[in-house]
């Protein structure tokens, strides 16, 4: 059964951009919310999980059975988004991405600065609840946003950089203003495993 991952870090190290209680908030009731549902869901249906990740999971979802496939689509989606959230941030990170993340950022984007407005866009852009992500498709850098918990890996792309833009992210600090959140996020980029991420699947 899965569990609860722990922090790298406490749940202030992300102030002032993103406050203590909103991080503790998200990461003991919101994404262990997802990891219950999802251990409730798969319960009879162990056999799913042997010889695969999570990740191989979501990637063929349409083989879950379906009387269960909307709780994996759902929850194993919030495991694994909110898993990804919480190690592409640092309270120390650099402020722009470096090597070989610099570069095919510059080779899909033109620069940095694009990157970053269309992302951030594409995170504005996203009605309701869901997330923007930073995806390897076919061996190509690409921008994409979804809705609700829904992962990339459901349409084949590999998410190094994930963002969440549901306002259990941020509602505490900044209210209705994603725009202030998403600006705020930016400070605490973990570039360094962001690059790792990279390096791990584009080759």
């Amino acid at each position: 059964m899965f569990e609860l991952p722990k922090l790298s870090y406490d749940y202030a190290a992300l102030e002032p951009y993103i406050d203590e209680k909103t991080t503790q908030i998200h990461h003991t009731k919101h994404h262990a919310a997802y990891i219950q549902n999802l251990n409730d869901a798969i319960k009879g249906h162990e056999d799913l999980l042997k010889g695969k990740t999570l990740e191989d999971l979501l990637g063929a979802v349409d083989k879950v059975p379906e009387e269960i496939r909307t709780k994996v689509r759902n929850h194993a989606g919030g495991h694994l988004n909110h898993a990804l959230f919480w190690q592409i941030m640092t309270p120390k990170g650099k402020k722009e991405p470096q090597d070989k993340l610099s570069y095919e950022i510059k080779k899909a984007f033109g620069d940095f600065g694009a990157f970053k407005e269309e992302f951030t866009a594409k995170a504005m852009g996203r009605f309701g609840s869901g997330w923007a992500f930073l995806v390897i498709n076919r061996k190509k850098l690409e921008i994409v946003d979804t809705p609700n918990q829904d992962s990339p890996l459901i349409d084949k792309a590999i998410p190094i950089l994930g963002l969440d833009v549901w306002e259990h992210a941020y509602y505490l600090k900044y209210q209705n203003r994603r725009a202030d959140y998403i600006e705020a996020w930016w400070n605490v980029v973990n570039w360094e495993e962001v690059e790792r991420r990279l390096k791990l699947y584009l080759r």
